[in-house]
């Protein structure tokens, strides 16, 4: 029976290294991509012995991949241990591994913002710029080494983390345990992306539907407030009030549509370019195509 091939602390360490530079090839296409690959080279090395072992693990992590660059850190662990699992003969295909990465990328995506970019990242920003604004040369050197410690300390223990548990989602695999971390990722990653359409998908449609002129006090008679500031906190007291800024009310297309179902616009353009994409549509034509017709649709008065 051959040696089983593990992966060392020291090889783990050159991955979590390494993937400090996931974003150094970002591209419009397959996002990083590039690297994500660049930081499995050392596990792909020691865990396969043949360069046409090495070149196809490489093609497998070049497909599509994007996340909150310090959350891929445990989605690394996980796959660290299935390709370590694969490279000692057990049945972990391509798909199960890119299931689980596309699986886990898009919930943790979710967390890595308001933790790191709207909390942490923040609150040591706010410190360093307090002690540096009093004039100590403390400020900006606190505020590197306990960004770096935090970012680098959370990345680390977290690829340990995932390694850990990919291990033991390896250990079941004649159970299916593994596809169904898989499908659960896959759906609860999918759930998360379609929340995020409303909040990140706009598209408005302005062509004009009526216009009605409204009654007396129903709106602002602008020429009758006093001037200076009285007139700016008697302006915002009627607009509390459910006062209309002008004689007339105008409603457009998109409105009726928002009444309808709000963010039906934006769902169906994400749609369109899910069937696109399965269509096997080049994403980068589907942005371009964007581009033209949002360009188009502003000159015309459609958008």
């Amino acid at each position: 029976m051959a040696e089983k091939i593990e992966l060392s602390k020291k090889d783990r360490l050159s991955v979590a290294w390494r993937s400090t530079f996931i974003q150094g090839s970002w591209n419009y296409e397959r996002m990083q991509n590039g690297g994500w690959a660049y930081a499995m080279i050392p596990a792909i090395k020691k865990l396969y012995s043949t360069q046409e072992d090495q070149a196809a693990a490489l093609k497998r992590h070049l497909e599509f991949f994007n996340t909150h660059p310090y959350i891929a850190s445990p989605i690394l662990g996980v796959t660290l241990a299935l390709e370590e699992e694969r490279a000692n003969g057990a049945a972990v295909d391509d798909v199960a591994i890119q299931g689980v990465k596309v699986g886990m990328m898009g919930p943790l995506a979710g967390v890595g913002d308001p933790v790191f970019w709207f909390t942490v990242r923040p609150m040591l920003g706010a410190l360093g710029a307090s002690l540096a604004m009093g004039g100590s040369i403390l400020g900006p050197i606190i505020f590197f080494v306990a960004w770096n410690l935090i970012r680098w300390g959370f990345m680390w223990y977290t690829q340990e983390l995932g390694y850990t548990a990919g291990s033991k989602i390896t250990d079941d695999l004649s159970g299916g345990l593994l596809q169904d971390i898989t499908k659960g990722a896959s759906i609860l990653g999918m759930f998360v992306l379609a929340a995020l359409v409303q909040r990140w998908v706009s598209i408005s449609f302005q062509p004009v539907v009526s216009e009605v002129q409204l009654d007396d006090g129903a709106f602002i008679v602008w020429n009758e407030l006093p001037n200076g500031g009285e007139g700016v906190r008697q302006a915002f007291e009627q607009v509390n009030s459910g006062l209309a800024l002008s004689p007339i009310k105008v409603t457009t297309l998109q409105n009726n549509l928002d009444q309808l179902i709000p963010g039906l616009a934006a769902l169906g353009l994400t749609m369109g370019c899910m069937w696109l994409l399965k269509h096997k549509v080049n994403p980068i034509v589907i942005i371009l195509g964007l581009f033209v017709v949002g360009i188009l649709g502003h000159v015309i008065g459609l958008l």
